[in-house]
C-alpha cells in the first residue's frame, strides 16, 4: 500500500510565507500588546533595520493585518495597530511561542543575525 501525501494548499503555503518571512512574527508578536509608535517596534524588535521594518511593516498593512494611524500634529504622530484579522493570529502566534520555548535553543550573545 503507497502512502498518499494530501494535496497542496495554496491557502496554508500563503499564510506560512506570510507570516514567516523574517521579523514579521516579531512584528505581530510586538503589536499585540497594543498600538504603537515606529520607534517602539524597533526597540522590541532587536537588530531589525529601519529598513526591513519599514518593509514589513508596509508588507502587513497592504495584507491587512496592520493599520497605520497618522496624526496631524507637530511633529506627526505614527502608530501601528493589528487589525482584527492580526488580532486573529493571536493564538498562532503564541503556539508557536511555546513550541520554540520548548524546542529552540536560544540564540548565543553576539550570533544574531541582521536583516
Amino acid at each position: 500500500m503507497t502512502e498518499r501525501t494530501p494535496p497542496f494548499c495554496s491557502q496554508f503555503h500563503r499564510a506560512v510565507e506570510l507570516i514567516g518571512s523574517r521579523w514579521t512574527g516579531a512584528i505581530i508578536d510586538a503589536l499585540m500588546g497594543g498600538r504603537a509608535r515606529y520607534a517602539a517596534l524597533r526597540s522590541a524588535v532587536t537588530d531589525i533595520s529601519d529598513r526591513m521594518l519599514s518593509e514589513r511593516l508596509r508588507e502587513l498593512e497592504a495584507e491587512g493585518i496592520v493599520v497605520r494611524h497618522v496624526t496631524p500634529e507637530t511633529p506627526v504622530r505614527v502608530e501601528y495597530e493589528l487589525t482584527e484579522k492580526g488580532l486573529a493570529l493571536e493564538k498562532t502566534v503564541r503556539a508557536i511561542g511555546a513550541w520554540a520555548a520548548e524546542w529552540i535553543p536560544p540564540a548565543k550573545p553576539g550570533k544574531q543575525r541582521r536583516a
